[in-house]
This record gives structure tokens, C-alpha cells and sequence, in this order.
């Protein structure tokens, strides 16, 4: 089901998340971390992407999202960071509330975001998202996918022939898009979301950053809060 509808609605009206899925991973917070490294070591190898060191320089790092697919002007004033399974149901529903506020604002908001695959199957997705990047599709993709979850992730896990047959209609060149999904700079960009998701502390998704501040607590109202303090304080 296409998301077009939800981004066009004004800029405060509600966002009704999915009902089956708040947030996910339901796992205790203090494992999450633990479980994500153990992913990235596990799946990728122990060649790049590694965590940074501790302390706020480590975290500025992982915020600036310097390699990320980003929307917005480099030097916005506002830069949102959001971290998003594309499998996560919320993280569908809770996409468009970010591009409202750059509809309602041009100029004046960066878009970055990373990619932390949760659900079974998940990081074919987050591969093919990121090899989309090289045909210069990756939002059209990633809106693509948001937009066809339950078709491509009956039960919450993903089925890879059906993502592709999710975005096949797009004008990649899926030939392409399949050597590039292993790729040594994708795999690396891949790796280094899941780093610095584990040094932010990034347990669920979808987790937002509005200039370096994390929500106080999940829910819609939180982050719209969140953005415009940003805005005011930006001037």
C-alpha cells in the first residue's frame, strides 16, 4: 500500500502506526547491543565497520552519518538521524512524519538515514537498499519496500524473492543491483550503520536523533516535539 496518501496530510495530523508491531525488537535493552555485534560479526566478517571507541566523540561520529543516504541541505540546520528496519511496520508508518517537516520547511532539514535489519531476513533488504544507491534509486526503493512490507514480509519475515519482485518495477537493473548487494563498499556502509547503531545505543526502530537528542520516550507527539524544538531553536 503506497504511503503518498500520509505525506500529503498536514503537518501535525496523527500517523497511526501498525497495531501488530509497536516497535521492534521487543528484546531487553541491555542485550540489544550485545545482539547486534554478534550480527555484524557474524554476517560480515570482522573487516571494517567496527564500533568506535566510547565518549561523545565516538557518538558525534556516528550522528554526522557522513556516508548515509541523506535529503536536505548539508549544512541544515535541523539533521534528522533515523535508524529504521525496512521490515518494521512503525518504522512504514512513522517514514513520512520526517518528510512532512522538509515539505514544511525546505531548506532548512537534513534526512539521513541508517539501516539496522531486526526482523528475520532482514538484512537482504538492507543490502539491496543499499546497492540501490549505485543506480542512484535508493528512495524510490526504500519507499517501494516501506510501502509493499506485507507483500514481501508475510509474517514479519522476508521473503528475497519477493523483495525483488517489490521493486522490480522501479527501472533497476536487477542484474546489477544483485552483484552490487555484495559489494565491498555496500557491505562496508552496511556494516558501519550497525556500528554505530550498537554505539548509540540503538535497541529498536525505528530511533530517531534530531540534532544529536534522542526522544525522551516513543510515540508519535515525541518525535513532531522533538522537530520543532529543533526548528525553533534553529531560528
Amino acid at each position: 500500500m503506497s504511503r503518498k496518501s500520509k505525506r500529503n496530510r498536514p503537518i501535525d495530523a496523527p500517523v497511526t502506526p501498525a497495531t501488530s508491531s509497536r516497535r521492534t525488537p521487543l528484546i531487553v535493552a541491555g542485550v540489544a547491543a550485545l545482539v547486534l555485534g554478534a550480527i555484524a560479526l557474524l554476517f560480515f566478517g570482522t573487516k571494517g565497520g567496527s564500533p568506535a571507541a566510547g565518549g561523545a566523540d565516538a557518538r558525534a561520529t556516528a550522528l554526522a552519518s557522513a556516508n548515509a543516504p541523506s535529503e536536505g541541505p548539508a549544512d541544515a540546520k535541523v539533521h534528522i538521524v533515523e535508524f529504521l528496519d525496512p521490515a518494521c511496520e512503525t518504522c512504514a508508518a512513522f517514514y513520512p512524519i520526517a518528510k512532512q517537516y522538509m515539505a514544511s520547511n525546505p531548506g532548512r532539514i537534513r534526512l539521513s538515514i541508517r539501516m539496522v535489519g531486526f526482523h528475520d531476513g532482514a538484512e537482504y533488504a538492507v543490502r539491496l537498499l543499499e546497492a540501490s544507491r549505485k543506480q542512484d534509486k535508493y528512495w524510490q526503493t526504500l519507499e517501494r519496500l516501506l510501502g509493499t512490507q506485507s507483500a514481501w514480509s508475510p509474517g514479519h519475515t522476508v521473503q528475497p524473492a519477493l523483495v525483488d519482485a517489490a521493486v522490480a518495477g522501479l527501472g533497476l537493473d536487477m542484474t546489477k543491483l544483485a552483484a552490487d548487494m555484495s559489494a565491498p563498499d555496500v557491505l562496508a556502509n552496511v556494516r558501519q550503520d550497525m556500528a554505530d547503531a550498537v554505539t548509540l545505543k540503538v535497541t529498536q526502530t525505528p530511533e530517531y536523533f534530531v540534532n544529536g537528542k534522542g526522544m525522551p520516550s516513543f510515540g508519535e507527539e515525541q518525535l513532531r516535539t522533538l522537530i520543532r524544538e529543533a526548528l525553533a531553536e534553529a531560528g
